[in-house]
């Protein structure tokens, strides 16, 4: 029985290899690996997909979160709100910029941040929001607009997981004040290796992320401000580049696989298992289902076992990992959240997926439930 793992990063090298070749052996071949018109022409052909006036390539997504908070002056005695259901990285960023991450619990139905209790966080040191657009579906970003600037925030828009995702008419990370990309081999972008980016409609902030990215330095050995290195390799770009244009049709296939996900769970009416609310204007990085009765666990061994590989995304909510212990949150301060971690699956998600995987996957599931 042929396994079925949970991204298959080699389908979209069979469909376009022959030209990431020619892109790679190009790059190869000009002698110009860091930066240049590969780069720069990525940069704004993404700025372009996006629908920003701005983009600004850098090493990865988690770069692009800590730079974006350091353009936007958020430092110590600052807050930034974020979810506690996501990644490590958007938290970890708002440490690294010697702020305060302050969390917010989450909707069942969405993943995402529950805006009707974000008033509630605010603070006078509150700088910042950073929503999660989480698992590729949007946050409804014209309520959360609304709140910063009734409150005079900034936001931060993790785009991580939703390149190409769509709230309320326009694509996230064009709706903040910068928007964070990455380009890991899984995401709906996803490059060979690392990589991230920067959208902005701010020509002040653009400027300032380009100079951070490049060690404070806005001319050769003359330097503004402690900044990093973090710089998206030409060849990175340059796969990249080749990748853009087939985007919105692999969303597009993601989106029929969930929606073929949904129907066949339906039919199968598998007890305690809650399939993900339906959102049109997400990208479905995940197709990510609950299941109740504490058998999340046994139930993804059991799939193991069987060659179809789930992941679980994510195990322990941040506001209850050791190294936030001294935030002085504790278990039950968020239900939702706590909850969600204890249910989550994801199952196999990629634009390649066949109908006769999702088949087995949901027979499987059915058999084990």
């Amino acid at each position: 029985m042929n396994k079925i793992p949970p991204f298959d990063v080699s389908q979209q090298y069979q469909q376009i290899g022959d030209r990431l070749n020619q892109a790679a052996l190009a790059v190869l071949a000009s002698g110009q690996y860091i930066g240049g018109q590969t780069v720069s022409q990525f940069e704004s052909e993404f700025a372009s997909y996006i629908g920003s006036k701005h983009g600004i390539a850098c090493n990865s997504g988690t770069d692009a979160l800590y730079l974006a908070m350091r353009a936007l002056d958020v430092g110590e005695g600052d807050e930034v709100i974020t979810s506690p259901f996501t990644f490590f990285a958007s938290a970890e960023t708002i440490s690294m910029a010697g702020a305060k991450p302050v969390f917010v619990d989450i909707e069942a139905h969405s993943f995402n941040l529950n805006l009707d209790l974000l008033e509630a966080a605010i603070t006078e040191r509150t700088k910042a929001i950073m929503p999660v657009h989480l698992f590729g579906r949007p946050v409804d970003m014209p309520k959360l607009m609304a709140i910063a600037k009734k409150h005079n925030l900034y936001v931060i828009e993790d785009c991580a997981q939703a390149t190409g995702a769509i709230s309320n008419g326009e694509k996230v990370g064009n709706i903040g004040d910068v928007g964070c990309f990455s380009f890991y081999p899984t995401k709906n972008l996803g490059g060979c290796g690392d990589g991230g980016m920067m959208t902005t409609n701010n020509a002040e902030i653009d400027k300032k992320l380009r100079i951070l990215r490049e060690h404070g330095s806005p001319q050769r050995y003359y330097h503004e401000y402690i900044g990093m290195n973090s710089r998206l390799d030409s060849l990175q770009a340059a796969l990249l580049q080749v990748k853009l244009p087939y985007l919105d049709k692999w969303n597009a296939q993601r989106r029929e696989i969930s929606d073929r996900y949904t129907q066949l769970l339906k039919e199968a009416n598998i007890p305690n298992l809650v399939t993900p609310h339906h959102c049109p204007g997400s990208v479905w990085n995940q197709y990510t289902i609950c299941i109740g009765d504490g058998k999340r666990n046994d139930i993804q061994a059991k799939l193991r076992e069987q060659d179809i590989i789930t992941m679980i995304y994510y195990p322990l909510p941040l506001h209850l990992q050791s190294v936030y212990k001294d935030l002085g949150y504790t278990k039950g301060t968020f239900p939702v959240t706590e909850d969600i971690c204890d249910r989550v699956l994801s199952l196999p998600m990629f634009p390649e997926l066949s109908e006769e995987q999702q088949d087995r996957v949901v027979i499987t599931l059915k058999g084990l439930i």
